[in-house]
Formats: structure tokens, sequence, C-alpha cells
């Protein structure tokens, strides 16, 4: 084990945030005009982790304030890809679903940047991609959870 664990943690997280960066921008580039990272990124998380979900459960998850997650939610809304149902737990909020037309719209942002993934695949073995998924799991989970405890 390093001597240092704070600049090995670093470096990681360095590392993560500019390929991050760089795939944020690839994705950026093929999304119609009007559409940000951000409202495909909304629609991937009702997708992968479960939609239902009410605008300050949204904020919480992407850490943002609330007014930014309402924001965003109104584009999607706007656009027919997401539809807001009133929160019959509490009736002062609403609950956000993905409608199918928000889940063809999330599947074709992802076709769209398979040129990009398959050009990174020619150098970069699908094989290793496959060792570092459980590992990169695994610290979000461990990330998740001490953001949800705090």
């Amino acid at each position: 084990m390093p001597e240092n664990k704070v600049a090995l943690f670093f470096q990681v997280f360095n590392e993560v945030g500019i390929i991050e960066q760089l795939s944020r921008a690839l994705l950026q580039a093929q999304l119609p005009p009007g559409f940000l990272v951000s409202h495909f990124s909304v629609l991937n998380h009702l997708v992968r982790v479960q939609d239902g979900r009410t605008p300050l459960e949204l904020a919480r998850a992407f850490q943002t304030a609330k007014t930014t997650m309402t924001h965003t939610l109104a584009g999607l809304d706007k656009a027919g890809y997401v539809e807001m149902r009133p929160n019959i737990e509490d009736a002062r909020s609403k609950r956000v679903w993905i409608s199918d037309t928000g889940r063809a719209f999330r599947e074709q942002a992802i076709v769209s940047v398979k040129p990009d993934l398959e050009r990174v695949a020619a150098e970069f073995p699908a094989d290793r991609v496959l060792n570092l998924l459980p590992e990169l799991e695994e610290l979000r989970k461990i990330m998740d959870r001490q953001r949800d405890e705090n």
C-alpha cells in the first residue's frame, strides 16, 4: 500500500474527472440543440436507478440545488421526455416518470456516441474495462452511501 493514500485517491479521482469531462464532451457533441448532458444524465438516472423520484430526491442524487433540478426537469417535461405526476404521499410535491419518448431519446443518445466508443475500444480492450468495472462500481457505491449519510 502506498504511503500517501490521500495522494493515490486524489490521482484516481483526477483521472476519473478527466475521463468524465472527455466523455461528456463526446456526448454533448451528439445531442440535439437545446439539450445538455444534464438532461441525458437525469434520463439515464431514471432508467438506471428507478423513475418515480421526487425533484428533491433527484437534486440530492446529483448534488445540485433543487432549483437547478427543477429547471432541468422543466426542459425534459416540455420535450415530453418525462411526466410530472402528483406525489400521492405528499401533495406538495410531484414525482418524475420517464416517458417512452424519453427512453427513446436516451437510447438514441447512446447510439450516437457508438463511433466514438468504438474508437476508444480499438485502443483499450473490453476485457480491461471488464476488470475495471467492478472496482469502479464498488467505489461509487461507497461514495453514494457516504453522500447519503451526510
